[in-house]
């Protein structure tokens, strides 16, 4: 079963109602776990709609409603989850426009306020067309998706993938480098595991004309973060994609005074299991191993972030041909597997599904700024792609059984 009516005109009547939202949203951006207006709006919108079964505060800010279809079919006792981040980032916006954020310091610069404004137009669109399926769609508004450990894995631990049972997951992401009109959509690992490492160097300070009588930790510190590039390098199977990035050292204050302490730290982003564990394992080994061979001592810290976000393949090929309806074969492309990370990664442990790339980057508008900078701006018109194969995507999965 298909959409009765052209999804693609639908979304287009719906769009200046979706923008709308999308403005008022990025006007009144909100930190993570901090959503309170934002979740507030959303539950509104949701019970204008006539979403039923509406739940709020799940981990803090979360928001859950369903949409039961009345149609006839094989997928009448199927839940398909769709869920939308709502946090903002701490940056101070410097984009000129009339919806510029109104929380100084504060500023929708991932597009989360895009991702809410279109999942309450899908909505609003299946609750208008609720005999058209069968099944029912969850609807899942998230909060602290850019604050590890997010709000993905306290939702899931607060049930929202049962009571209804869910059996399917879907989700999307804007994308400043994609064109708008163009759909991204990858099987198998997309979005890398983020992890983090602090490594404590202990040596003995003194004075910067006498090294001999101290244990330098900033020598010690170098050597370590040159050795870390080897795990890369000479430990990873080159066909495998890791990265192991130092992105903080500190030591000192004193031009002429060697310290007693340097701190390192730095990210780790890696697709395979047995992959992390090794590099968790051998940074471990690594910078103790160089401290005390040097004289000094090296206390290591690592911390897990997100988990790999892996499709899964029968549900990315319905997005690939619900987005080749939309757009057309010559607008889908595949999605590359990035080393950024998303804490959807967690919803796609639980359950099989799908998290693909809507563009909205025009050159004449000015929305090819990077994710995280403070002139990064979605193209509008792009939203229409991204509601539209959702939508289809829903529906042809709910039609499937």
């Amino acid at each position: 079963m298909a959409l009765t009516t052209d999804i693609r005109q639908d979304v287009d009547e719906i769009l200046p109602g979706v923008v709308a939202d999308r403005r008022h949203l990025h006007e009144n951006p909100e930190l993570g776990f901090q959503e309170v207006k934002t979740s507030a709006f959303v539950t509104e919108r949701l019970k204008s709609l006539g979403v039923e079964d509406i739940r709020t505060g799940i981990n803090t800010t979360g928001v859950t409603g369903l949409i039961r279809g009345t149609g006839t079919g094989p997928g009448k006792d199927k839940v398909v989850l769709v869920r939308a981040d709502m946090d903002a980032l701490p940056i101070l916006e410097e984009n000129k426009v009339d919806y510029k954020s109104q929380n100084d310091g504060s500023m929708h610069a991932c597009g989360h306020d895009s991702h809410t404004a279109m999942l309450l137009g899908l909505s609003r669109l299946l609750v208008d067309r609720r005999d058209q399926f069968a099944g029912t769609v969850k609807v899942l508004f998230q909060p602290a998706e850019e604050l590890p450990p997010g709000g993905a894995e306290g939702m899931i631990r607060e049930g929202v993938l049962e009571d209804p049972h869910v059996d399917v997951v879907f989700g999307l992401h804007v994308s400043s480098d994609t064109e708008t009109g163009v759909i991204k959509v990858g099987h198998g690992p997309i979005m890398a595991a983020a992890d983090a490492y602090a490594i404590t160097v202990q040596g003995r300070g003194g004075h910067g004309a006498s090294p001999h009588n101290s244990v330098d930790p900033v020598i010690i510190g170098s050597h370590i973060v040159v050795a870390l590039q080897t795990l890369v390098s000479r430990e990873t199977d080159p066909t495998d994609q890791a990265v192991v990035s130092n992105c903080v050292f500190k030591a000192g204050e004193a031009f002429n005074v060697i310290p007693d302490t340097a701190l390192l730290k730095g990210t780790v982003r890696t697709f395979k299991p047995e992959t992390r564990d090794h590099l968790e394992k051998r940074i471990g080994e690594l910078a103790s191993g160089i401290a005390e061979a040097m004289g000094g001592k090296a206390d290591v810290e690592y911390t897990r972030g997100y988990p790999a976000s892996v499709n899964d393949e029968a549900m990315s090929d319905l997005v690939r041909e619900a987005a080749t309806g939309i757009v057309g074969a010559e607008n889908v492309q595949v999605a590359e597997p990035k080393m950024g990370a998303e804490d959807f990664s967690y919803f796609l442990l639980e359950r099989p599904g799908c998290f693909f790339f809507v563009g909205t980057k025009n050159d004449e508008k000015d929305t090819g700024w990077p994710h995280h900078h403070p002139r990064f701006d979605i193209d509008e018109e792009g939203m229409t792609a991204g509601i539209a194969t959702m939508a289809t995507t829903v529906v042809s999965c709910l039609s499937a059984g």
